[in-house]
């Protein structure tokens, strides 16, 4: 399990680890974001250095309608485990964002009023 923490609009922030294709890992804070249905989605400068390998074009719906993403093959580290995923990349991101896919493997407990924020 892994302790996040709110942002000042009450956003749910969580540290994960980026892993390089080096190996090296790269500790974030990534938005929790219900609304994306994948995994991760990270902006196309975040990705340099991370050198990982590209998949393919693949189009979500955003609130903005819908968008054209490139697809990689990353690697992130959640809970302690590492996890090799699809990552949306695209221009107009400006947060790390972590998609409700996870809530495939983990719950999700939020509690404004105790302070609670837990995923796994």
């Amino acid at each position: 399990m892994i302790e996040g923490y709110f942002g000042n609009g009450k956003q749910l922030f969580f540290e994960i680890e980026l892993i390089t294709a080096d190996g090296l890992n790269l500790p974030v804070d990534a938005l929790f974001d219900t609304g994306f249905t994948g995994f991760l989605a990270i902006n196309k400068q975040d990705l340099n250095g991370l050198n990982w390998q590209f998949v393919s074009d693949d189009e979500l719906v955003t609130a903005q309608g819908l968008k054209t993403f490139e697809l990689y093959s990353g690697k992130v580290i959640l809970d302690n485990q590492e996890y090799e995923i699809p990552v949306y990349v695209g221009d107009e991101l400006t947060e790390i964002l972590l998609g409700s896919e996870w809530l495939e493997f983990f719950p999700l407990v939020v509690n404004f009023p105790a302070g609670v924020l837990t995923l796994g």
